[in-house]
């Protein structure tokens, strides 16, 4: 294998986690490690940003803030979720990828990580095969983030394990709070977290029971088609024997037809998806409707994936390892594949990194097993909380000033544009 030298560029993309920028802060800190790159940069604001040329100097910014990335929340690089789509507009995927690799010549890009999800690691897949079509000797390795954990062959998402923490946590305090103040009369609690397409992160808050009678008392998952009237059995049921019941509902929770039941159609998202305006207030309607039960609604918001003051700490260090073995494997001559997180034993936990095809990614959305949750639908079973359980273990330390979590803002020293603009 001929020796690779040459700059190294390194972006996010898509929503947010407690714990994108540890992987940022390991690719950098590894990165540092070999004399074969050069110049270390960063895209501002994902793919956007590098088709717009611009880029910043991470060789500018102080040790101890690539530090401090490690327990720093949001999308320290910036993100964006601008996709790369031969299939709808192949006319402009093809300027685009003109103009990437316009870009990656001017600045001898060499090296290019890609942290995101599903469509993030697509687009790194894009840009492997186009290097790969073009000639141009570059290695591509995608960097897995996703609260949604729903990305195929790895065992889970860096990101994941701290949002079901924070989660669960909310849940038992919110739960307490709507126990303490319960009556003959009867109340519910419908909280609402993120999750499409996937559970896995409503699935995530059964960590907060300890006991059967224990909050969440249903779980409502996108996998799980909603069954109206068994949802409302299930709720007086649980009201009749401990005078409050806490449901948790992801947003994408589907009707027997498939159809997202708080899906407005007629507002779009950057990708086509209409919009979901509140599965929490839909299944409160229903509630005090036909039953006429106190219903209240929590809605968790960037809150659940901006955590980083409670953050795991396996996450973090997960989310540190892959950035790292990112760029161990492009060094090594590697390109096309994403990191991934092996699980060798649950009990007690044990991890290690591995590869995968980028084109086994890009795309597939990875669900829960149907035997991992009860037959009834409403909540995960032992098989789930068993591989959920090792992933919240600790808190990431968290600095802080003035009774608060202290964070870091990166200076972001622009890098010269040798480009006309797009």
């Amino acid at each position: 294998m001929s020796l690779l030298e040459g700059n190294l560029l390194v972006a996010q993309s898509g929503g947010p986690t407690a714990v994108i920028n540890a992987s940022v802060a390991g690719v950098i800190q590894e990165a540092g490690k070999h004399t074969q790159i050069g110049e270390i940069y960063a895209g501002r604001n994902g793919i956007l940003g590098i088709l717009n040329e611009d880029l910043f100097d991470l060789n500018e910014e102080m040790a101890k803030s690539i530090e401090a990335l490690k327990h720093t929340p949001a999308a320290a690089l910036g993100t964006c979720r601008y996709k790369i789509n031969f299939k709808t507009d192949p006319e402009q995927a093809a300027k685009d990828m003109d103009r990437l690799f316009e870009v990656f010549q001017a600045h001898n890009i060499r090296f290019f990580f890609y942290a995101g999800g599903n469509d993030s690691q697509d687009t790194s897949n894009k840009i492997h095969e186009e290097a790969v079509k073009r000639n141009y000797e570059m290695r591509v390795i995608g960097v897995p983030k996703t609260i949604d954990n729903d990305l195929p062959h790895t065992d889970h998402c860096p990101g994941f394990g701290s949002v079901i923490k924070y989660n669960a946590a909310s849940v038992m305090e919110v739960g307490a709070d709507v126990a303490s103040m319960a009556t003959d009369d009867g109340a519910c609690c419908i909280i609402e977290v993120m999750g499409r397409s996937a559970g896995w992160i409503a699935a995530g808050t059964v960590l907060a029971k300890r006991a059967q009678d224990d909050p969440p008392h249903i779980i409502l998952l996108p996998e799980i088609p909603f069954d109206e009237d068994a949802f409302l059995e299930r709720v007086q049921k649980t009201v009749s024997e401990t005078k409050y019941c806490i449901v948790v509902v992801g947003e994408g929770l589907k009707n027997a037809a498939g159809e997202e039941i708080a899906a407005d159609k007629d507002r779009l998202d950057a990708f086509g998806h209409p919009v979901l305006s509140g599965a929490a207030d839909r299944l409160a309607e229903i509630v005090q409707g036909r039953i006429n039960l106190k219903t209240r609604t929590v809605k968790f918001g960037y809150a659940q994936r901006a955590a980083a003051h409670y953050a795991s700490a396996i996450d973090a260090q997960e989310a540190v390892a892959c950035g790292k073995a990112a760029v161990k494997a492009a060094i090594s001559g590697k390109s096309g594949y994403m990191v991934k997180i092996v699980r060798v034993k649950s009990d007690p936990y044990e991890w290690s990194t591995g590869l995968q095809p980028l084109s086994d990614i890009a795309n597939v959305e990875h669900f829960i097993p149907r035997d991992w949750i009860e037959e009834d639908g409403f909540l995960p079973n032992q098989k789930f909380i068993d591989y959920a359980r090792p992933l919240i273990e600790g808190t990431n330390e968290v600095p802080s000033e003035g009774g608060l979590p202290k964070f870091v803002t990166l200076v972001k020293t622009a890098v010269e544009k040798k480009l006309a603009a797009r």
